[in-house]
């Protein structure tokens, strides 16, 4: 199978060729693409080094599959030439997450709505895709009528720019900066460009997503995004009221039978998600599991995932792998 990686060189798309080689997905051809001024580059997979191809390059090749990771515009342009060739595209931008003709797709959530029909598939927000991880199999049991999410994001989220400017801060360095402000020993509560509502665009891409992702438009939901000095990986304090009564027991047995989700809580020994932990990892942990006393019919959870991974490359490549199993991504025959 040929596959196109567009952003290769980029931070998501490193670790989107690492994902690929890892979860051995079939690929016979890999076709790495960035700009033009990356053209002849030279990226190594599973042993093998592919030189790096324009985007024009890569569509006349016309690979049965292309992930994108290389930002909005460049989606908007060129997903739908790919497209136009009979590639599958999954996007990693926010560009097609909420086109109504668009699926919007998180494997252990909504893996079934993906069809042969699907040309362009959006990848969600990364705060996003953990989230509803989580949420999906308590909204089957008790039926969720409200969340308010706290995120505690990391610097890799904005790119190398911003780990740059972290290690820079921390080490006396002047250098370009990603942020309005410093970032090292601070906490900046502004994710993206704020919008007329007073909400970052951040903040209202995980509102509008979980619906649409949930499949769910009754479900409120409010969000405050935060970016903090930390290394490889997202933290969320999530609070979920229900409709319906629920017993701790029963929500820690359901979310240790969600794929997908690691439970890791044992506070009397200091046990709960971290990013630390979670780094280079693809799975959603999930811990600090107690009731909301203020509230009834209400949950407080702590989820923690690493937002290069499975908030971004692992989730496309699942999605990837979902198609395959439907028959939907043609596997090339080798003699």
């Amino acid at each position: 199978m040929k596959v196109a990686v567009v952003g290769a060189t980029g931070l998501v798309g490193s670790v989107m060729l690492k994902v690929l080689a890892e979860r051995n997905f079939p690929v016979t051809e890999l076709i790495p693409v960035a700009s033009e001024k990356s053209k002849g580059k030279e990226i190594e997979f599973k042993g093998k080094k592919y030189k790096v191809v324009t985007i024009d390059d890569a569509i006349a090749l016309r690979p049965e599959l292309a992930v994108f990771s290389a930002g909005g515009s460049t989606s908007l342009k060129d997903a739908p030439r790919f497209a136009e060739v009979g590639t599958t595209v999954i996007d990693n931008s926010s560009a097609w997450r909420m086109d109504p003709t668009k699926k919007l797709v998180v494997p252990e959530v909504n893996a079934d709505v993906l069809t042969a029909d699907d040309k362009i598939i959006a990848n969600p927000n990364c705060s996003t895709i953990q989230m509803v991880v989580v949420l999906k199999p308590l909204h089957d049991k008790y039926k969720i009528k409200r969340v308010v999410v706290s995120t505690y994001q990391s610097v890799t989220g904005t790119g190398v720019k911003a780990v740059d400017q972290l290690m820079n801060e921390r080490n006396g360095i002047e250098g370009p900066k990603a942020y309005a402000h410093q970032i090292d020993l601070n906490v900046i509560p502004q994710i993206d460009v704020f919008q007329d509502n007073g909400y970052t665009k951040e903040e209202m891409k995980m509102i509008l997503e979980t619906k649409k992702i949930m499949g769910d438009e009754s479900i409120r939901v409010t969000a405050t995004t935060v970016r903090i000095p930390v290394m490889g990986g997202h933290s969320e304090a999530v609070n979920i009221e229900f409709e319906n009564e629920f017993d701790l027991a029963e929500v820690r047995q359901i979310l240790e039978q969600q794929e997908g989700v690691v439970v890791v809580d044992d506070p009397a020994n200091a046990l709960y998600p971290m990013p630390k932990d979670a780094h280079e990892k693809d799975e959603v942990f999930v811990g600090r599991i107690r009731r909301d006393e203020s509230q009834d019919k209400t949950l407080n959870l702590w989820v923690v995932a690493d937002n290069l991974r499975k908030g971004a490359a692992t989730n496309a490549v699942q999605v990837a792998e979902v198609l395959l199993k439907k028959g939907l991504l043609k596997e090339e025959v080798l003699a």
